[in-house]
């Protein structure tokens, strides 16, 4: 999953002329919500990878654990399994 993140952001900062730092780091945010919330995944059975993380926890809540990682004020958490796997998704105010 990380790797289609990693593509699909590439391209999306490869086509995007950014002004400032500012800009740049609301575009990642912006695209890191998106990805996350809203585009489908063959991977996941067609669905968005917070949706996938929301049923798999329900499912085996033991497996998950939540650390907060300083992403520079982006204001995401990276939710890792027991076996070390993990996904960003937008942190919860």
């Amino acid at each position: 999953m990380i790797e289609r993140f990693i593509g699909r952001i590439t391209e999306v900062l490869a086509t995007t002329r950014f002004d400032s730092a500012e800009h740049l780091a609301d575009t990642i945010e912006r695209y890191v919500e998106v990805y996350n919330q809203h585009v489908p995944q063959k991977a996941l059975g067609h669905i968005p990878p917070l949706q996938a993380m929301k049923n798999r926890s329900q499912k085996q809540p033991q497996l998950f654990k939540k650390c907060v990682y300083n992403l520079a004020g982006l204001g995401m958490v990276i939710v890792e399994t027991t076996r070390g796997d993990g996904i960003i998704v937008e942190a919860e105010e």
